[in-house]
């Protein structure tokens, strides 16, 4: 018998912090085409001559089974990433989110995001923003904003397969609730920050349909430490998308995406401010934990003083493999 050696992808299906993140769509993809066809290994052969699709669904079911701890989220309700609206999914990944105003006075604000997750229900999120700001006597002027630390809790979750569709055309909901410690890191003389602490609280509720359809849902918080620094403030953010992929359903994954944002400050007479944000998100390599979303943020109402803005992130989903693997 020819010997190998273990490539560093190797799956140990047991461990479920390792299996339960996965996609079905993608170890599908796997069993079908081989490891190439997501990056991995060439000694996993294609078996698309050997098992029909309903054999490979058996398969996936058995390796889902070896996972004998219950209560882990299940990939299939990690719904695409929205540019504003936060998902519920706990994940492990990097993401660099950069907006800039399309109109009215020049600015560019970005934010790094690290998330990890820690055991099942829960994320750590650390969120370092900077940017650069038109000033009033001419030019820019940059600089760190007001750090984010945050954590994220997993309420509950449920994932049910499809009987009319393909296994990973699954239905099901999760829900999640996230507390985060706003820190002022940032000069609000020269706008790059709040000037003060303070505390946020949100739900994240994510709901998966037939189709590859999804919502997302998260109402949320803000509380500055002293409201003369600015006001407490509430949002809701919704987003509503699709994911298309093409080979079959499994290759490259395309996930248009429609997002409706409120912020409102709690203070008497105040009004909600509402914006749209047309989007998309696609996966840039064959492993699929490389991906990129842009999309223009539109005020609807109150637009005087409130731009245009282009919106895009980078995602690397590290858990997954590194930067420059699985391309």
């Amino acid at each position: 018998m020819a010997g190998f050696d273990k490539p560093t992808s190797f799956p140990h299906f047991n461990k479920c912090d390792e299996t339960t993140p996965e996609f079905t769509r993608d170890y599908k993809a796997s069993i079908s085409d081989g490891g190439p066809a997501r990056g991995f290994s060439t000694i996993m052969p294609s078996f698309s001559g050997v098992l029909t699709s309903s054999q490979m669904d058996e398969v996936i079911v058995y390796l889902r089974s070896l996972c004998k701890e219950k209560g882990w989220p299940l990939g299939e309700l990690n719904v695409p990433r929205a540019l504003v609206t936060e998902k519920a999914f706990p994940e492990s990944e990097t993401v660099l989110t950069t907006t800039v105003n399309a109109k009215g006075a020049p600015a560019v604000s970005n934010e790094l995001d690290y998330e990890r997750v820690l055991g099942k229900y829960d994320q750590l999120e650390l969120a370092l923003p900077f940017g650069w700001v038109h000033k009033d006597t001419g030019g820019m002027t940059g600089g760190l904003g007001d750090i984010v630390i945050g954590d994220k809790h997993v309420l509950l979750s449920r994932l049910d397969a499809n009987p009319d569709g393909p296994l990973y055309d699954s239905t099901g909901s999760i829900l999640s609730v996230q507390a985060e410690v706003v820190l002022a890191t940032g000069d609000q003389r020269r706008g790059l920050g709040a000037g003060e602490p303070s505390l946020g609280f949100f739900a994240a509720y994510d709901r998966l349909l037939p189709g590859q359809v999804f919502i997302q849902l998260q109402p949320g918080i803000d509380i500055p430490r002293h409201t003369e620094y600015g006001p407490r403030s509430a949002y809701l953010r919704t987003a509503f998308g699709k994911s298309f992929a093409g080979e079959g359903d499994l290759g490259r994954l395309w996930s248009p995406m429609l997002e409706i944002i409120g912020n409102r400050d709690l203070t008497p007479g105040t009004k909600t401010d509402w914006d749209v944000i047309p989007e998309f998100q696609v996966t840039l390599n064959r492993r699929q934990h490389i991906r990129a979303a842009a999309g223009y943020r539109l005020p609807i109402n109150d637009t005087a003083g409130r731009p245009k803005q282009v919106i895009a992130y980078f995602i690397w989903d590290w858990f997954d493999g590194g930067l420059f693997e699985g391309w």
